[in-house]
Parts: C-alpha cells; sequence; structure tokens
C-alpha cells in the first residue's frame, strides 16, 4: 500500500516538473520565474521519501521529459533533478541550513560544469565565447548611442570592454557564483514550501549572524596585494587570483552588509529600515565598497562584538 502510494506521488511529481520544464522552456518571459522552482518537486519527494525514491522520480521525470520536449527538456531533468535529489536529501536527514546550502552549491557547480563540457564537446558551443558576443554587441549599441549625443565612448566603455576580454579567465568564478545564488534562491523557496506542507527543516540563521571565517581576510589581502602588483596575463596564477578575488569581493560584501544588519537590529531599528537599505543598495551600488570595507573592519577586529559590547 505503501509502494503504491509513492509510485503515484512520484508519477505526479514527475508530470508536475516535466510541465514546469516545458514551461520554463518554450515560454521563456514565463520561464525566468518558473526556473527558480524547478528543483522543489525532486526536493519535496526526496524529503518525503527518501533519495531511492528521487532516484526513481528522477528517471520518469527524464523518461517524460525527453518524451515531451526531447533533448532539451531531458538536459533539465538531469541538472535539475541531481540537485533537488541532493538538497532533498540533506534536508531529510535533518542538517543545518548552511550544510544544505553547501551541498546544494557542489551539486549545481557540478551540473554548470557539465553543461559546460557538453556544450563545446557535443554542441560546438562555447558558453563564454556566445555571451562576449552579445556583450560586445551590447557595446557597440552604447557607443553608438553616445557618439549620436556627442560624448567619447573611450574612456567611458574601456572599464566594460576590459572586462568582456578578461572573461574567458574568469569562467571558474562565474561558475561557482552562479551555483551558490541559484542554491541559496532554490533553497529559500523550498524552505518556504516545505514548511507550509508541515515538514520540520532546518532554517538559516538571522541574516545579521551570518559571518565567514577570519581566514578569508588574510586570502582577501594577499589576493589583492598580487591584483595590485600585476600579474602576467594567462599563467595559471593569473587565473587563481583573478577567478578568487571577485568571489572574495563578495565574501566581504556580504559581510558588511550582515554588520549593518546586526546594528540596526542591535539598535532596535524598525524593520522597514534595513529593508530600505537594501533597496537603496540597488539603485546605488556604490554603497557595496562601504559594505567591503565594514566586512574587512568585522572580520579584522569583531566589530560586531565591539556594538554588542557597546549596548
Amino acid at each position: 500500500m505503501k509502494n503504491t502510494k509513492v509510485m503515484t506521488e512520484g508519477a505526479i511529481f514527475a508530470a508536475i516538473f516535466a510541465l514546469i520544464a516545458f514551461l520554463t522552456v518554450f515560454l521563456p518571459i514565463l520561464g525566468s520565474i518558473l526556473l527558480w522552482i524547478l528543483p522543489v518537486p525532486f526536493i519535496v519527494y526526496t524529503v518525503r521519501n527518501g533519495w531511492k525514491a528521487g532516484l526513481m522520480l528522477w528517471v520518469v521525470a527524464s523518461f517524460v521529459s525527453f518524451t515531451i520536449g526531447g533533448v532539451v527538456l531531458i538536459l533539465s531533468a538531469i541538472i535539475f533533478g541531481s540537485s533537488g535529489i541532493v538538497v532533498g536529501e540533506l534536508y531529510r536527514r535533518k542538517k543545518s541550513a548552511f550544510t544544505v546550502l553547501f551541498g546544494g552549491s557542489l551539486a549545481y557547480i557540478s551540473n554548470l560544469i557539465l553543461y559546460f563540457i557538453l556544450s563545446i564537446v557535443v554542441l560546438d558551443l562555447h558558453p563564454i565565447k556566445v555571451i562576449q558576443e552579445l556583450m560586445r554587441d551590447s557595446v557597440q549599441t552604447a557607443e553608438s548611442m553616445l557618439l549620436a549625443i556627442g560624448q567619447d565612448p573611450g574612456k567611458q566603455l574601456e572599464p566594460l570592454i576590459d572586462f568582456i576580454d578578461r572573461l574567458m579567465f574568469l569562467a571558474p568564478s562565474l561558475i561557482i557564483t552562479t551555483g551558490v545564488f541559484f542554491a541559496l534562491f532554490v533553497q529559500v523557496i523550498a524552505y518556504a514550501i516545505l514548511k507550509r506542507i508541515g515538514e520540520k527543516v532546518a532554517p538559516f540563521k538571522p541574516f545579521r549572524e551570518w559571518a565567514f571565517p577570519k581566514s578569508f581576510l588574510w586570502y582577501y589581502l594577499v589576493t589583492s596585494i598580487f591584483i595590485l602588483v600585476g600579474l602576467e596575463e594567462g599563467t595559471a596564477l593569473y587565473m587563481v587570483m583573478w577567478n578568487l578575488f571577485p568571489l572574495l569581493e563578495i565574501a566581504m560584501t556580504i559581510q558588511g552588509l550582515a554588520v549593518i544588519m546586526f546594528y540596526c537590529h542591535a539598535k532596535g531599528f524598525n524593520k522597514s529600515i534595513p529593508i530600505g537599505i537594501i533597496i537603496v543598495t540597488l539603485i546605488a551600488p556604490f554603497l557595496l565598497y562601504i559594505y567591503r570595507i565594514l566586512g574587512i573592519i568585522d572580520l579584522g577586529f569583531e566589530l560586531r562584538k565591539r556594538i554588542k559590547n557597546s549596548n
């Protein structure tokens, strides 16, 4: 009886996934929203029934997806299904939220690398080169617009052109960043759904308590020195440093923003103020530099501890 129920539930979840995947691929505007819930059927099903049942769902969903949409949909089933099973099994084992995030990130990063390799070997299509071409087309359009209004596009667009040229070396950090952020957003959505249906799963700590190890500060300082001194382009050290640097900058920014949230909480500010700070940051990205500095200070001098003691 139980096996019949599990199989029936699996068939329903497989159909739901195939429908979402179909809409994601063939309705791009709607798909940009539905993309975030593609792994959710696998997460929920695995939490309820375990990884073995999750693998069976994976096989069925892949078959149904291939039948409906061919190779495109079966790739979606492989990538999002495997990642969903990993996250669901970690949740089922009552792991902490950050452990689930780490496992989910590794799963998404592995799948992105697989997709990257398959694109080059099977489709003869290099994803980074495609992105570079699209960005160069955008730069040419911007250059034409600046010339039309009588401005010199050289100095304004030079940093962007340098970034586009360096994009090939930044592929590892782009894959890692994409994998981690996708895992984070999917986990937030999955947590809300699992909690709604009565599953007990570990929540994240409040953002104000997020903190990276102190060793990250030393990594950031060493990497910054190498970047400032300059490295020979194309060398192994050049690639390592230029991929580490943006990742560590993101870490310092998150650390600094957590300090701001901690300060607002310690002073008893209204909850609308932290939300307002995030909205203003989206409008004025230069604030990220301030958060980065605060993150460095917090790692070096335990700024949050001092704020707590001062209260």
